[in-house]
């Protein structure tokens, strides 16, 4: 298994590489992403994104993102390891599977399990926005709500459940390791036994993605 996954990301993570432009506007970038990667293009909303850091050397983090302590609960700091089965990822991770999308791959999703009022102050190109009440039927979700993301998803339901055969390996996030949306998000999706290995956490979510200065939108 460890093996298997390796061999995953050390692809995402070639083709990223691959496919990075490392010029802006004639000239070179002064803040890569990596050593090798300058800049990711990706598809929000039908229109095409460059995702990059913010070139701006004396640039500071989103105040939204600055405060350290929130009451806990429900900001309370998340483990590394939500579900057996469930891989953690990074920004390099994520950015390789938005590369896979814009590319055509339609078995990838990237998900802001946020709340509207979250998402409207800016998320991550390439994500779809599905809050974590509309599928916990204990946060209020209707079961019309459920059976339309998981049909999103590429679940089929059945006569004995459902069936994921062909379900998309999907990416979530929320606003950081003290938020428990995207959490909540994917707990739900174990119970509801969506298989484990194509559920992908990105657990820095919002607040890392701005602390590194990459791109947001509206």
């Amino acid at each position: 298994m460890k093996y298997s996954k390796l061999i995953t990301n050390t692809a995402l993570l070639a083709g990223l590489a691959l496919s990075a432009v490392t010029v802006a506007h004639g000239e070179p970038l002064k803040v890569n992403i990596t050593k090798d990667v300058g800049q990711v293009e990706a598809v929000h909303n039908g229109n095409k994104v460059t995702i990059m850091r913010n070139q701006d050397e004396k640039n500071t983090v989103n105040p939204a993102f600055a405060l350290t302590s929130r009451t806990c609960p429900p900001f309370c700091v998340q483990p590394a390891t939500l579900a057996p089965g469930v891989e953690t990822v990074g920004e390099v991770e994520v950015l390789g599977y938005i590369k896979k999308m814009t590319d055509g791959d339609k078995s990838v999703l990237l998900i802001d399990s946020r709340t509207p009022d979250w998402v409207v102050r800016g998320t991550i190109p390439g994500s779809i926005s599905l809050p974590y009440t509309k599928l916990d039927d204990t946060k209020g979700a209707d079961p019309l709500s459920v059976a339309e993301a998981m049909e999103l998803f590429g679940a089929k339901e059945t006569s004995k459940g459902w069936d994921f055969s062909k379900a998309k390996t999907l990416v979530l996030f929320c606003n950081g390791m003290w938020c428990g949306q995207s959490p909540n998000n994917i707990r739900t999706l174990v119970k509801l036994n969506y298989p484990a290995d194509k559920i992908k956490w990105y657990r820095g979510g919002m607040q890392d993605w701005e602390t590194l200065g990459l791109t947001t939108v509206k």
